[in-house]
Order: C-alpha cells, then sequence, then structure tokens
C-alpha cells in the first residue's frame, strides 16, 4: 500500500507495543484525523489505531470503492464499502419494522425500539466523511442557549463565542466554499472582513424554481412571523477559491490524498453522485487531513479494532488501549495487541465510543455513559413540479430553507430545517428505478416512449427533506448485552430510541409546511408513509415517516460537573482524566445544523488544551501494570 511520502506506517501490533506513545487515538474518521494532525504539529508521537483497512489513501485504492459503488446493484451510502466480516457496520437496508419485545438483530446495530431507525456511518478510514453530504452549517447562537432559553435540552458549558473561531479553524481546514451574506441570519455572527475559503456554490435550477414559489412566504409559529426564503448552504467541497480570503493571501484547496493532485481533487464538477462519493475527490474526506498527519510521521495501524479500555482501579488514569487485529479483510483471525500513551483520545463517533466504554466497563457515576443518544429526524415529503425543474443535475442538496431553525417557539416544539434534494426522489421512493419500474408495467412503455416518460418523471422530481431538532433524552441510549456480539468477540451497540414528542411536532408543522408551499409550487403532492414500513410513526392523528440522518450526538455529553455530563468543556473525562471522549458524543444538544462542523471545532479546542497538557507533563511517565 502507497501512503504519502514521509509516512510511518507500522503494520503489527508488536511495533506498536514497543513504543510509549504521547497520545493513542482510535478511530481514523474527521475528529481522529484532526486530533492526530494537530498533535503532530506540535510534535506529539501519535498512533491511529483505525478498524477499518486503509485502502483509500491513494488514488488508486479510491477509485475501487467508485468501481464498486459503480456496479452496485443498490447504490446507497455503504454500496462502495465491501461487507469486512471483522469490523461490521450498519446498512440501511439493516431497517425493518420492529416487533414490540423483539429486537432487530440482523443487522451490525441491535435495535430494541420502539422507534427503528436507518441511521448509518461507515467503518473505514475516513469515517463517515467518505459518505457524508458535506453541507456543513455553524450551529446557531441560540442552539448552545436552548436550556436556558426556551428551557429545553441540557445545558452547554460553551456559547456561540466560543467556537465562533474554531469554526473558522474548521472552515479552512475542510476548506468551506459559502457566501457570509447568505450565512449571517437568527445571530449567526461573522468578524468583521471574513470571508469563506472559496465562494458559493451556486444554487440549482430546481432550488431557483423552489425559490421563485417560495421566497416572501409569511408563516407564522406561536407568537412570531417568519418570511422564508430559499438560502444556499454552505459547502464542503471546492469551489471557486477566495482571493481576499485569509486577508488578501487567499486559499489552496486541498485536492486528492494522492500526491499526483493533477489526476483528481479539483473543483466540484456537480456530480449527482457526490453521495457517497465523490468522483474527483472535489468533496472533502477526513483522509485529507489525516494525509498530513502522516507526512508527518504519525503512526497508523489499520485493520485494528480496540477491543477494551484498561484503566488504573487506584487512580482512575488509562493505562493501555486493547485491540484486535485481523489478517486481512476478509478474515476474522486476528492477533491481540496494546497501544500504550500518555493520553488516549477515543475518535469513533457517538455509538461507537459509547460502546467501547461500556464494554470496558467503563460507565460514570452518573450513569451517562450511553445516554441522551441524538440523531436528527427526517421528515421527506415530495411533489412532482408543473415544469421541468432540472432534476438529477448538481450535488445533492445545494439550498434549502432555514428561517425556523430558531425561534420563541422552541420552548414547546422542534426547530427544523429544509433540504430541497437534487437527487429527486430517491430517498423516499427508491427513485428513478421504481419509476422505470411502474412507467413499464402500468403503461407498457418501451424503448423512445419510455426514454421520454422516465425523464419527464423524474426531472419534474422534488423532494424536501424535513431536519427535525431531536433533545436529549436518558431513555434513548446506546448498551451493550454480551449476548450480542461481532465476529470478532467485541460487543455490538444496542439500541434503545424513541422519537421525542417535542421533535414529532416539529415533524407534524414541517408537514403541514410542506402542503403549503407544494400548492403554491402548483406541485402534486405524492407524499405518502406506509404503517407497514420502519420508522413509521403516529402523531395527533396522523403517520409519519421518521429516518435516521446520521448525526450523532450526545452519548458522552460534556457539562461542568461529573454529576450532570461524562466530559468537561475540553471532552476530557470526568473521571479518567487522561481520557478524552471527542466528536458528537460531546454535544449536549443538536440544533439543526449537521453536527460535523461543531463536531470538529470541539477537537480543534480539545487538541489545543491536550498539546498544552502534554507539554507541561514530565516525560516519560510511568505506566501502571494493574489492569493488564
Amino acid at each position: 500500500m502507497l501512503f504519502p511520502q514521509g509516512a510511518s506506517v507500522r503494520t503489527s501490533p508488536e511495533a506498536v507495543a514497543e513504543t510509549v506513545y504521547d497520545v493513542v487515538v482510535v478511530g481514523g474518521g474527521i475528529c481522529g484525523a484532526i486530533m492526530a494532525d494537530r498533535l503532530s504539529q506540535e510534535g506529539k508521537r501519535v498512533l491511529v489505531l483505525e478498524a477499518g483497512p486503509a485502502r483509500d489513501l491513494t488514488i488508486k485504492a479510491y477509485e475501487t470503492y467508485l468501481n464498486e459503488f459503480y456496479s452496485a446493484s443498490v447504490k446507497d451510502n455503504q454500496s462502495p464499502y465491501p461487507d469486512v466480516p471483522a469490523v461490521p457496520m450498519p446498512r440501511g437496508g439493516d431497517a425493518r419494522p420492529l416487533v414490540p419485545g423483539v429486537p432487530n438483530t440482523d443487522g451490525y446495530l441491535v435495535q430494541n425500539g420502539p422507534h427503528s431507525t436507518d441511521t448509518t456511518y461507515t467503518r473505514v478510514l475516513g469515517g463517515t466523511t467518505m459518505h457524508w453530504e458535506a453541507k456543513i452549517l455553524r450551529m446557531l447562537p441560540e442552539d448552545f442557549e436552548l436550556a436556558e432559553k426556551h428551557g429545553q435540552g441540557a445545558a452547554w458549558p460553551l456559547g456561540y463565542p466560543d467556537l465562533e473561531p474554531l469554526y473558522r479553524e474548521a472552515e479552512a481546514e475542510i476548506g468551506v466554499s459559502g457566501e457570509v451574506a447568505d450565512q449571517a441570519y437568527l445571530g449567526i455572527t461573522f468578524p468583521k472582513g471574513y470571508v469563506y475559503p472559496m465562494h458559493g456554490m451556486p444554487m440549482s435550477y430546481l432550488d431557483q424554481i423552489v425559490g421563485r414559489g417560495v421566497n416572501g412566504t409569511r408563516v407564522e409559529v406561536g407568537e412570531e412571523e417568519f418570511t422564508l426564503r430559499v438560502r444556499p448552504f454552505p459547502q464542503g467541497r471546492n469551489g471557486i477559491p477566495n482571493p481576499d480570503y485569509d486577508n488578501g493571501r487567499g486559499f489552496v484547496p486541498v485536492g486528492a490524498v494522492s500526491t499526483h493532485q493533477f489526476e483528481e481533487g479539483e473543483r466540484c464538477q456537480g456530480n449527482n453522485n457526490c453521495v457517497p462519493l465523490c468522483p474527483v475527490q472535489a468533496k472533502y474526506h477526513a483522509g485529507k487531513t489525516l494525509a498530513k498527519a502522516l507526512q508527518r510521521g504519525i503512526d497508523l495501524l489499520a485493520q485494528a479494532v480496540a477491543y477494551q479500555v484498561h484503566v488504573d482501579p487506584e487512580n482512575g488514569r488509562v493505562t493501555q488501549i486493547e485491540f484486535r487485529h485481523y489478517a486481512d479483510q476478509h478474515s476474522t483471525e486476528f492477533t491481540t495487541g496494546f497501544a500504550r500513551g500518555r493520553a488516549y483520545v477515543l475518535a469513533t463517533n457517538a455509538i461507537e465510543n459509547a460502546r467501547l466504554m461500556l464494554a470496558s466497563g467503563l460507565q460514570n457515576r452518573a450513569d451517562l455513559v450511553g445516554r441522551n443518544l441524538m440523531d436528527h429526524a427526517y421528515l421527506l415529503t415530495w411533489a412532482l413540479l408543473p415544469e421541468v425543474a432540472g432534476t438529477m443535475r448538481g450535488t445533492n442538496c445545494t439550498a434549502g430553507i432555514i428561517d425556523l431553525r430558531g425561534g420563541t417557539f422552541r420552548s414547546g416544539q422542534a426547530s427544523f430545517s429544509t433540504d430541497i434534494h437534487n437527487d429527486g426522489w430517491g430517498w423516499a421512493t427508491g427513485a428513478p428505478v421504481t419509476d422505470l419500474v411502474r412507467i413499464v408495467e402500468e403503461q407498457r412503455a418501451y424503448g423512445p416512449g419510455l426514454r421520454r416518460q422516465l425523464i419527464d418523471q423524474v426531472s419534474r422530481q422534488l423532494l424536501m427533506a424535513h431536519m427535525v431538532e431531536v433533545l436529549p433524552e436518558r431513555y434513548n441510549r446506546v448498551t451493550v448485552d454480551p449476548s450480542y456480539r461481532d465476529r470478532l468477540g467485541n460487543m455490538r451497540p444496542v439500541i434503545d430510541f424513541t422519537v421525542p414528542e417535542y421533535s414529532m411536532r416539529g415533524a407534524a408543522f414541517a408537514r403541514q409546511l410542506s402542503r403549503r408551499l407544494f400548492s403554491q409550487l402548483g406541485a402534486e403532492d405524492h407524499t405518502t408513509y406506509d404503517p407497514n414500513e420502519y420508522g413509521y410513526v403516529e402523531f395527533g392523528g396522523e403517520g409519519y415517516r421518521i429516518f435516521g440522518g446520521n448525526h450523532l450526538a450526545g452519548t458522552h455529553i460534556m457539562g461542568t460537573s461529573p454529576g450532570s455530563s461524562v466530559v468537561d468543556d475540553v471532552q476530557r473525562s470526568w473521571e479518567h482524566r487522561n481520557l478524552y471522549l471527542v466528536g458528537g458524543g460531546s454535544m449536549p444538544t443538536i440544533g439543526t445544523a449537521n453536527i460535523t462542523l461543531t463536531a470538529v471545532a470541539l477537537c480543534l479546542r480539545t487538541a489545543r488544551h491536550l498539546n498544552r497538557e502534554l507539554q507541561h507533563e514530565a516525560r516519560p511517565i510511568a505506566l501502571s501494570t494493574a489492569a493488564h
């Protein structure tokens, strides 16, 4: 396998065992990559343990994922990635309606319900940035004050002013394309003169058609009135660099992870299959950050699945991470290894961080590890426009309606953000394959007639995806059970989840709003929710279908005391002072922004703190063997 020049890649548990690292990072997704990159900048010796095979750090290997996607009959988020028996991951097809009292054990996640979710995450190098949409919003200032202002959710130990400079640093790392004028709303502020690294992506023709019918619409929610408009989203993909960025120094986009960047990694070409994979690597993924850290000499051990966090019972400090290193992607034969460091960072995701903690017997005194699991609740509504709208052109989501992300109404119902999807009804109905089947079977169409009818149908499809806020609730949680293990012997995550009434009130409002907007657009509403499908929820006498958003948060929330949180404001465990649990799991609330930008901002804060801590701590440190 080829890595960027200068990379130091350890390939055996024995080699890792010979070294005491400054920091051991579990997970090679965006949070692990950020931690490794920032720590290595300060000369720290870092090891990244990655559960998946490290195939995608070269263009040739990345293109094997593309080929697998193109040849797959079902093109979902995980279709580019092979089944690796040693590292199972959730797949959308695993979800099914639940029978009360009977868990769904068909997939990697064990689902107890009552809600059955199709949320997924990708267990390959690069993590879920290998399939993300790359819509990259900041949280609202009021999102950090939801408990204080609206009496909902858990309190943050940080506010928007604390994260604003870190948001800018995160936007530079990812290479965000956007315009400040479009994003300065509902209290979001930027320093004078700030511009995004790259100019904003143009709105699609579909966005413009929807905007003509929606812009200026007045909506009352509670005692407030809002004026709606279609607004472009900032994007984590390469656009046109802004020459005014960084006081006129400009911005140089990061291309592909290969040293031969002339091959791939330039500007976005508007490919509609950028979820899961951008064919030219214009979309950011964590491999771009990890490549820089590898060039500085961090160690990466792939095919190493963390099995247990060992702790000294006398002082609570972590002494080592036990992992299982499997032979190859087709095998479940493994050897056991141990990684030792001065500090440890769990950087997988909200479910896997909690799973590993609980499997290691590391529940905290407040019984909060694994609790307060959050994910955005997606309600889909879809209609057929009266005119050709250019559906299936451009990236998946370039604009939306975000005016109801904030307001005083949040004391009684969830806020939501509405995405306008450029990829038709695929998420909701399986289009265009289902359209093709229906036209053939019902109208017996074929040849040029079939082609014309299919183009007419697909090019007029409008899908609105309403991303609804979900509050932290103790009963929504991740647990483990020795009865459910994967083929390496790791306990699998067990999920208990209910969509809170607070969220359903927001979803019900979104459904009514979509009816009104479809009518204004002259669009024929085709939205139906089948009670026999997974995710079906009845609320207020009406049925809805709630999808998962893959925006996992909340299982090790941060706070100001160990009685109300798992980690402090730098994501350090209250009870294990050399252990950091980073990422979305630390977020006490999620608002209506995809969690990635906030998770990265929090990791940047943690990396600064950890660099300072390690600088002041004498080296080497004594490592207890009490828990070995």
